[in-house]
């Protein structure tokens, strides 16, 4: 059992495309519309684990201000204008997908982009902070930015959203917190993080595929019969993803050294998708979440392979290198 509770979070790439398999082909014979009703719990429990533990106070030290700042306007001016420029392209007329593009772009940082910093042996410190203001910033501003930016083409309820980003962000952190203190006059620190923490993220994946499977299920009869709709989708997120690690890694590579770049890329391209795919079934419906859906597969095989490459061809690596040849200079000198 417990090699199976554990099986999703630790097999991503595989668990997700065959979620999304069952939930098309459930779709296809049952009228599953009943599970709508479900999905702000599960949004709730996919989020709840993950805030367990979780640091606001690394939010406010003045620690890594720097790569902090840099990933912050990245995250919250950069990649929005990628989106909205790549949305009025090729999604104006699908105003729901546009939606989600946009939600994907205005939620930044992930749990894995602690966990992918950290296998990269790049700055965790930073990535802790980066998801932590990152975290809170997005849960204020993603509602107004919808409604600037896409409450042209839908309706968007700004109240609405806001009680929403509640329900599923600011109850979550809050009960985390509480939660954490009682968990502290229980057990050590080192039990919970050695015994008890590592079972939320587990159980946050199994929630995301309650999630995901819901959202897929209500819309696989739609996509029967526009296939288009898959193909035009991946390939946009595919030029998404990779335009965001190109930025990343160029700011990264000329303006930091390689442990802050790993923080800072793993920062800006790792997008919060478990909030904005709960949001956007709670906001907006099946046709928005489909596309932050596809983005899940994408980013994890998108993470997953960066790391490998960019220490194998060091792609981060400029600014050390420069460092080290200006002492050397220094030295001979």
């Amino acid at each position: 059992m417990k090699k199976l509770f554990f099986f999703p979070s630790k097999n991503l790439i595989i668990s997700i495309p065959m979620v999304l398999t069952l939930g098309f082909v459930t779709g296809l014979f049952f009228n599953l519309s009943i599970l709508k009703d479900y999905i702000l719990l599960f949004t709730f429990l996919m989020i709840f684990p993950t805030m367990i533990g979780f640091k606001i106070k690394e939010a406010v030290d003045l620690s890594h201000m720097k790569v902090v700042i840099a990933s912050a306007i990245v995250n919250f001016a950069i990649i929005p204008i990628l989106a909205i420029i790549m949305g009025k392209l090729f999604l104006n007329s699908q105003p729901q997908l546009y939606a989600g593009l946009i939600m994907i772009s205005l939620f930044p940082t992930s749990g894995m982009t602690i966990s992918w910093t950290m296998i990269s042996k790049g700055n965790v410190p930073a990535a802790i902070k980066i998801t932590a203001i990152s975290l809170i910033l997005g849960s204020f501003l993603a509602p107004v930015y919808l409604y600037y930016i896409v409450g042209t083409l839908i309706e968007v309820d700004v109240l609405g959203t806001f009680i929403t980003v509640i329900q599923i962000v600011i109850l979550p952190m809050i009960l985390g917190q509480i939660t954490y203190k009682l968990l502290m006059t229980k057990m050590t620190p080192e039990t919970f993080k050695n015994k008890v923490k590592p079972y939320f993220p587990a159980f946050s994946i199994w929630a995301m595929m309650f999630i995901i499977f819901t959202s897929i299920s209500l819309k696989s009869k739609m996509i029967l019969k526009n296939p288009e709709i898959i193909l035009t989708t991946a390939l946009l997120l595919i030029g998404f993803y990779f335009l965001n690690f190109l930025i990343s890694t160029f700011i990264g590579r000329f303006f930091f050294n390689r442990k802050d770049s790993f923080a800072f890329v793993y920062g800006t391209v790792m997008r919060n998708l478990s909030i904005a795919l709960g949001l956007a079934i709670a906001s907006f419906g099946p046709d928005t979440a489909l596309i932050i859906t596809i983005a899940f597969i994408l980013q994890v095989q998108g993470g997953a392979w960066y790391g490998k490459l960019a220490n194998k061809f060091n792609w981060l690596d400029k600014k050390q290198a420069l460092e080290n040849d200006y002492i050397v200079n220094e030295k001979a000198s």
